[in-house]
């Protein structure tokens, strides 16, 4: 492999000569073999990296820092990134030591190299274009680092709740869809009183319209930005008036509103945000493992089960059993639930231990929190379409169990009491009488007036409309 030889401040390192990285990551790459998760796995974070050393070199070509064309050649590179072109050579590994600074450099070495080359020059040929004296110019991956993750949050989260947003809706379709399907309501997994299946999917509908809204909350929290902080919140090393042009220059490249945390100091060691964001995900992911856990049991058997619904079939359940259909969908979201609620406890160990100025665990954070998003997106897809949208109602095994059910006695509470409903149901359900039998024969009421009560009982109740939440 042929290479070439770049200095850093530790001495010489060889470098491969197709590569667009430098001898930062050179290092990176032999200290940090540990995941085998490059940061191009994370493409929303390479874009908000290029997005940030993009409205750095606009702001210092303004402040005269940057000369026009070394500006142009940096934000050109940095264009192409953003683009998705390059991202291979975001090598570095997703845990790394060092508070981001591999990550940082790995960036500022790719956009200098291919500015370098828009300039007329060879990669590796500094002394034309710098990755830490004209690309990082002004910043430092105490500020750089963390506001790239915000953006990375902004974008991802973005994508998520679309596509929750197409789940909910998939759940309502088959809200309208079963809205005359009468079955039993259960709770502590014991019938309760009659309901609809339609009511049933109405509510997954509702929860996870709920969990969009309290996502994009958290999003707005990425807003503010230390972008212009440097090396722990102090602005060293940048140029007067430099935060307030790098935020406006950021804000029009990233197309997110983006504005000055009131304390540099205090925004450059806290993850609060990161934390809160985390409990979001958190919640998101045990909602849809709840909904996965009900279809997993709603259409539990088919036979000896619950039976009530009836899950598209994806692959043959097992290797011994013929004809058995596992409900692999639901099951896969579950997993991805148990792994977002272990993200959420490692963000929360990696919070508490960055200690008095930086954190210094933020690249774990950033990896657990888009791996969580991206895992929950697709999952969410997944769960759409292989298997919402494909469900079908047991419509005779429910009204065989609706006209059946003891549940029925709580309807007649108005009229005979609730001590005289429990001891009609505690005949039915001894003896397997229907619960109108028993009401007439005990002479409790009128079996006409006893027929409009159960009626009533089953009549498909209307839920509001969420489409609009």
């Amino acid at each position: 492999m042929t290479t070439r030889i770049e200095t850093d401040s530790l001495g010489n390192v060889p470098v491969p000569a197709t590569a667009y990285w430098g001898a930062h990551t050179a290092r990176a790459l032999e200290n940090f073999t540990i995941s085998g998760i490059p940061v191009s796995r994370h493409p929303h974070l390479v874009r908000a990296l290029a997005m940030i050393k993009n409205a750095a070199a606009q702001a210092n070509c303004e402040l005269g820092i940057l000369n026009p064309r070394e500006a142009t050649a940096i934000r050109e590179a940095c264009q192409e990134i953003q683009d998705g072109h390059h991202h291979e050579q975001f090598c570095v590994d997703v845990i790394q030591g060092g508070a981001g600074t591999s990550t940082n450099m790995n960036a500022n070495e790719v956009i200098a190299n291919l500015a370098l080359e828009k300039l007329g020059h060879r990669r590796g040929e500094y002394q034309h274009l710098h990755p830490i004296d004209h690309v990082n110019r002004c910043q430092s991956t105490n500020d750089t680092y963390p506001t790239a993750i915000k953006l990375a949050l902004n974008f991802a989260t973005a994508e998520l709740n679309r596509e929750l947003g197409k789940l909910a809706e998939s759940a309502r379709n088959k809200g309208a869809e079963f809205a005359d399907v009468v079955k039993m309501g259960r709770t502590q997994l014991q019938d309760a009183v009659p309901m609809t299946l339609g009511q049933e999917f109405n509510a997954f509908a509702a929860t996870l319209e709920e969990d969009r809204c309290r996502l994009m909350e958290s999003t707005a929290l990425m807003l503010e930005c230390s972008l212009g902080a440097t090396a722990i919140g102090t602005g060293i090393t940048a140029e007067p008036g430099y935060q307030q042009l790098v935020l406006r220059a950021l804000s029009e490249v990233s197309g997110v509103a983006v504005f000055p945390a009131a304390d540099l100091i205090e925004a450059t060691s806290d993850v609060g945000v990161f934390m809160h964001m985390s409990g979001m995900l958190k919640r998101t992911a045990i909602k849809l493992s709840k909904i996965s856990s009900d279809l997993r049991l709603l259409s539990s058997g088919p036979q000896n089960g619950f039976g009530e619904i009836i899950l598209p079939p994806r692959q043959a359940g097992s290797s011994i059993m013929p004809g058995k259909v596992n409900p692999v969908i639901p099951e896969t979201m579950n997993q991805i639930a148990f792994a977002v609620a272990g993200a959420d406890t490692t963000v929360t160990m990696a919070a508490d231990n960055g200690q008095l100025q930086l954190n210094a665990f933020e690249p774990v954070i950033a990896h657990v929190l888009l791996q969580s998003i991206s895992w929950l997106e697709q999952g969410s897809r997944v769960l759409r379409l292989y298997c919402m949208e494909g469900i079908e109602a047991n419509t005779g095994r429910l009204a065989r169990q609706a006209a059946a059910s003891v549940g029925l006695a709580t309807a007649l509470i108005p009229a005979i009491g609730y001590a005289g409903a429990a001891a009609v149901a505690k005949e039915a359900l001894q003896d397997g009488s229907a619960i109108l039998d028993i009401v007439t024969s005990r002479n409790l009421m009128d079996r006409d007036a006893a027929q409009l009560l159960l009626e009533s009982a089953v009549l498909p109740v209307r839920t509001a409309d969420m489409s609009g939440v």
